[in-house]
């Protein structure tokens, strides 16, 4: 097939003065768009790489692909993961991944949040600030965790978003409303392990929307390919990072990533995981690929909280969750990304040759 690869690379990205110096830290290098592309040509695919911004419009109609492998982060605005497929679905383009909801929802924490509360799924408390002289409402109780609401790849996420009280709060309300111009999130802080779960496929017969009464009743997920639990080793990680998963180990540390995949969980808690990640995938609108991160509360059983879904899931074949996850799982990174690519022509009917 002629597929076009639609990202944002890093080295294209605009730049001003006072920008933040993390601004485009969830953009793509040319390392991982190589990578993507040489998995594709290896299975017989012509590609072409294309820049994911307005030139789309003009691009695309030249290229003339069959599908687009679609990994756009976007660069401004609150639904900027969208803004690209909604290109394509003007010109009636098929393309990988989620739809444009699924997108602009994601990428809004707490939109995500209400979501999943609405289902019954476990997410920490939490609430939303717009304003630094907005109180604290009454339920919530330190520590908490705060961070933007928009942002990707542990933005705005240091030692310093663990708050302790009111002064910590509003120092690191400041701190987001200043250097991202964008609402700040407050959750309960859920003290104890993180937890990755990437997964591939489509839902054939629909998983339940809450976790079932019944503990034995049957938990659906046809048609989805769950990797291993990929557990972050915080221990390795400098005292300074303050046990959480910061910006600083997913961009400057990336190279030097600790993990334990499959991570040493019991059986019936990586059941759990499994089911929650499916019905993540599923009441968020979910289309072939994702990511669903969890905290595992250590004063509650390891009782699994849900702290955000990412249906653009990093494809760095060296580093990446979703990458790891799948080579746990003895999947070749030629083999994850094909089966992204076959699961999306799937959906489309597209002839396959």
């Amino acid at each position: 097939m002629r597929v076009a690869l639609l990202a944002n690379l890093k080295k294209n990205a605009p730049t001003w003065d006072g920008m933040s110096p993390d601004q485009w830290d969830d953009l793509d290098s040319e390392k991982t768009i190589e990578s993507i592309m040489g998995a594709l040509r290896s299975r017989g695919h012509e590609v072409t790489f294309l820049e994911g911004d307005i030139g789309l419009v003009e691009q695309l109609p030249k290229v003339k692909p069959d599908i687009c492998f679609n990994i756009c982060e976007g660069h401004f605005g609150d639904a900027r993961e969208a803004q690209a497929p909604a290109i394509l679905e003007m010109l009636r383009i098929p393309y990988t991944g989620s739809r444009v909801m699924t997108l602009a929802l994601a990428l809004d924490k707490p939109m995500t949040k209400r979501v999943l509360t609405y289902h019954d799924l476990p997410t920490p408390a939490f609430q939303v600030f717009e304003r630094m002289g907005e109180p604290l409402d009454p339920s919530l109780h330190f520590p908490l965790f705060v961070k933007p609401s928009r942002e990707g790849t542990g933005m705005g996420v240091g030692p310093e978003s663990v708050v302790q009280d009111e002064a910590q709060l509003r120092r690191q309300l400041e701190r987001i409303f200043t250097r991202y111009d964008q609402p700040a999130l407050a959750e309960r802080f859920i003290e104890g392990r993180e937890v990755t779960m990437g997964i591939v496929g489509n839902l054939v017969s629909p998983t339940a929307r809450r976790m079932p009464e019944d503990e034995n009743a049957p938990r659906i997920f046809k048609g989805l390919h769950i990797f291993p639990a990929l557990e972050v080793d915080m221990g390795k990680y400098p005292i300074e990072e303050a046990g959480i998963y910061t910006n600083r180990i997913k961009v400057e540390l990336a190279e030097d990533f600790h993990y334990l995949c499959p991570a040493p969980l019991p059986e019936s808690l990586v059941e759990d995981l499994r089911w929650y990640t499916a019905a993540v995938f599923r009441v968020t609108g979910c289309l072939d690929v994702a990511r669903v991160d969890f905290r595992l509360d250590m004063h509650d059983n390891n009782k699994p909280y849900i702290l955000e879904v990412n249906p653009l899931p990093g494809l760095n074949p060296g580093y990446s969750d979703l990458c790891i996850e799948a080579a746990a799982a003895g999947w070749t990174y030629e083999g994850l990304i094909n089966r992204i690519l076959d699961e999306a022509a799937g959906r489309y009917g597209l002839e396959q040759g």
